[in-house]
């Protein structure tokens, strides 16, 4: 068999091998600990799965437009306005299934062979490839400790190129789980601005999960920003709704028009009855008491693991939003645990699932050879389980 290049280019999503083993594994009757979960460990509220019946028994089971339904993309248009200041028409709006597919979209309509596309690291695996598989060039802007693991404008200045067709920002960050301010995002809008050729891709799937601090979508710092950016969104993680698969972008009538044929060509409309359901996920009142209650645990879960990581003894990123903790392991590299040497963070996680039945992501996919990442997506009682068999691991290294 003889596979395209584009294929042969891609590598596979290291994050969902790890926790696809972790779950056989604890299916098997193994006691396994997971520290792998990209999604809430909520269940979907009731008000919104009642909304799904409503569909059913209305049967609301055939094609909608490709791009979503008019309700949908009138109800992202409120959200986006009531919730981050920026206005659009309901046909600047495509909901697709999920937000890696209005990611995809939104790459395949802007990047052609030649183009590059900027990616701050650490940054989500899923990145660099969609853009290899746009023919495109993903250029790797390595953030600095004493930034904050966070992109300045200087260093943005230094990396764009006639050939730089898009940036793309993640606010908040997976997995570093760093939030840019208002006013570092604004830093960052003046000087794109300057760069009228080059577009934002502006990921705020995390925006809800936020402890304590105040961003902004880079969208709303002026109408040119407004102009180049795609906002990606959608409902899986602020609402539990990670296996409902809606996603959607906003953007200007031309990049939309785009997104929606490419669309139209790949797998027409996302899920009918999902879309009902996600217009009442937004407009329903009963979202504001969910997404309060949810974000409440998963900042004390946060707190609980960067308490528990002191007595682990390695270095940690201290998140600010998401539900991530970046661990710096290098401080093990050169040693042994039972009778393994560890040269990477693969090392790392492969020794402490297979010794201690406890999984961890090594970072080498996200750009960051040095770490691995915990998911606090998981119970009060997995994470002291858990970063006990880390410490233990960690004492055990020699």
């Amino acid at each position: 068999m003889s596979l395209s290049n584009r294929a042969l280019g891609v590598s596979p999503s290291l994050t969902l091998a790890i926790t696809a083993k972790a779950k056989k594994m604890k299916a098997d009757g193994l006691d396994v600990i997971s520290f792998g979960a990209g999604e809430p460990d909520f269940d979907t509220p009731a008000y919104i799965i009642e909304a799904a019946k409503v569909a059913l028994d209305k049967g609301i089971t055939r094609y909608t437009p490709a791009s979503g339904t008019v309700e949908l993309r009138k109800a992202i248009c409120d959200k986006l306005a009531r919730e981050n200041g920026v206005t659009y028409d309901v046909n600047e709006i495509v909901v697709s299934n999920g937000a890696k597919h209005s990611l995809s979209n939104a790459i395949r309509a802007l990047v052609q062979e030649g183009d590059e596309v900027i990616i701050p690291a650490p940054y989500w695996l899923t990145y660099p490839e969609l853009v290899k598989l746009s023919d495109g060039t993903p250029v790797i802007a390595e953030l600095l400790p004493e930034n904050g693991f966070k992109l300045t404008p200087e260093q943005l200045r230094g990396l764009i190129t006639p050939k730089t067709k898009a940036i793309i920002i993640n606010n908040p960050s997976n997995p570093t789980g760093v939030v840019y301010s208002k006013e570092e995002i604004m830093a960052l809008a003046k000087e794109l601005e300057n760069h009228k050729h080059v577009y934002v891709l502006s990921d705020e799937i995390y925006e809800k999960l936020v402890y304590g601090v105040e961003t902004m979508s880079i969208a709303a710092c002026s109408e040119e920003m407004k102009k180049r950016t795609i906002i990606i969104n959608g409902m899986s993680k602020a609402y539990a709704m990670t296996g409902w698969r809606i996603g959607y972008t906003a953007s200007s009538l031309e990049i939309a028009k785009a997104m929606s044929s490419i669309q139209s060509h790949s797998t027409s409309n996302p899920n009918s009855i999902a879309q009902y359901a996600s217009v009442v996920a937004l407009s329903d009142k009963k979202g504001d008491e969910f997404l309060a209650n949810m974000n409440e645990i998963f900042c004390k879960r946060r707190n609980l693991m960067v308490e528990l990581m002191e007595k682990v003894g390695l270095p940690i990123i201290k998140p600010e939003g998401a539900f991530y903790v970046m661990v710096n392991v290098k401080s093990l590299f050169g040693k042994s645990y039972d009778g393994q040497e560890i040269k990477t963070a693969m090392d790392v996680a492969t020794i402490m699932f297979d010794k201690l039945y406890t999984a961890v992501i090594p970072c080498e996919s996200f750009g960051a050879n040095d770490y691995v990442r915990l998911s606090y997506a998981t119970g009060d009682k997995q994470i002291r389980e858990g970063l006990a068999r880390f410490e233990k691991f960690v004492k055990g290294c020699k």
